[in-house]
């Protein structure tokens, strides 16, 4: 009875520290990596290309309400 239950948990831990390192990510790569690995180098060219095609971003300016549109606003809240 004795050998039986001492078998029953030494199977369990087994299993347990199995399932334990398997879970740890040492063998997976990160996203990054693969998606720079897989990257092609006609891809970065292109991209080079369309950057320098592209117009610059414009810069953002605070535009002043037209008098119409100030007194509209005023009308609305009075």
């Amino acid at each position: 009875m004795a050998d039986l239950i001492k078998e029953l948990v030494g199977v369990v831990i087994d299993g347990a520290l199995k399932e334990i390192l398997k879970k740890t990510g040492a063998t997976r790569t990160t996203t990054k990596r693969t998606k720079r690995r897989s990257r092609k180098t006609g891809s970065i060219l292109a991209d080079v290309i369309e950057a320098a095609i592209r117009k610059p971003a414009k810069k953002q300016t605070s535009r002043r309400r037209t008098a119409a549109a100030r007194s509209k606003s005023r009308r609305r809240s009075a």
